[in-house]
């Protein structure tokens, strides 16, 4: 980069730099060629309220905004959010469009993104940007993911303890209110595990959930959560989970298309976003307790076999190691 380009100069060619990542091909307006690809992004779209920086083209139909900002006004990209919602709502130029779903305010480093299906949308960091087929899946559903979890339906308590109806109640509760994280705190020995598979189970049969992460910090960890995914039957069904759902544990790079549910050490999955080979004994001692750490953890680029919407949901085990 040129010390001679504007701060908004640089954010875009991060901007430009991290669609690409993502699969979208950037194009100027008066030079668009819409056979490119199936995911372009074009820059100074005309809309009725002026030029939005980026409008996402999916199989030539408006389906986003993307606004960008200066370095400096990272801080403020909540502020931004309002104007790129004015941008979403308004008519795009020789469009008919109806509100543009999926918004973005990003400085290159720092993006937020709102899904405006959401029953109470609100701007949440991301990574990345989301790939152009991702937008295709989600516009082919009826609802987002935000508006089935208020289908979940109320818990068949047979077969559970009072603490883990607790847990999966309150957890539920929280998705509803549209919180994006959750903590269950459970002592020892009183089903954690098991807890977490009935809620996993909820969350794939209920609320269209497509992949979800379960992370561990050891292989024994691992191997004990894929026993109970195999050994659990749900209360509502007489077939096992596995029967139902495709339970993976991750063994090496590879993450199998149809898998529901994939069990990983969080070492493993590091060396996946890293692209590299894992020692498979590295797996075998929980990170925090071992040397295993360099001291500067070396940063996670994108990596489009693993982009940001691979796992909808991810259980973290153990959580506070």
């Amino acid at each position: 980069m040129s010390h001679n380009q504007s701060p908004e100069q640089e954010a875009r060619d991060r901007i430009d730099e991290k669609l690409e990542a993502s699969g979208w091909i950037v194009q100027e307006k008066n030079t668009l060629n819409w056979s490119a690809a199936d995911g372009i992004a074009v820059k100074e779209y005309l809309t009725d309220v002026g030029p939005a920086d980026y409008v996402l083209f999916v199989d030539k139909n408006p389906v986003g905004i993307i606004e960008a900002k200066k370095e400096e006004e990272g801080h403020r990209l909540t502020v931004v959010e309002e104007q790129s919602g004015e941008y979403a709502t308004s008519k795009l130029k020789y469009l008919n469009n109806d509100p543009l779903p999926f918004v973005y305010e990003s400085t290159g480093e720092l993006t937020r993104f709102t899904d405006h299906r959401d029953p109470k949308p609100r701007s949440r960091p991301v990574f990345s940007f989301h790939r152009p087929q991702t937008f295709r899946e989600w516009l082919k559903k009826e609802k987002s993911l935000r508006t089935s979890l208020l289908d979940i339906p109320g818990l068949q308590t047979e077969g559970l303890h009072d603490c883990q109806i607790r847990a999966i109640n309150n957890l539920e509760r929280s998705f509803k209110e549209n919180h994006p994280r959750a903590l269950i705190q459970m002592a020892t020995g009183s089903g954690k595990t098991y807890t977490a598979v009935t809620f996993i189970y909820r969350l794939l049969k209920y609320a269209d959930a497509k992949r979800i992460l379960f992370l561990v910090d050891t292989k024994n960890l691992g191997k004990q959560a894929e026993q109970e995914f195999m050994a659990y039957t749900p209360n509502d069904d007489n077939r096992k989970f596995t029967e139902l759902y495709n339970v993976q544990r991750l063994r090496s790079t590879h993450i199998a298309s149809d898998s529901q549910v994939c069990i990983s050490t969080i070492q493993r999955l590091y060396s996946i976003l890293k692209g590299e080979e894992l020692d498979e004994e590295t797996e075998e001692t929980n990170p925090a307790e071992s040397g295993w750490q360099p001291r500067e953890p070396l940063p996670v680029v994108y990596n489009e076999k693993v982009p940001i919407e691979q796992f909808d949901f991810i259980v973290i085990d153990e959580c506070h190691r």
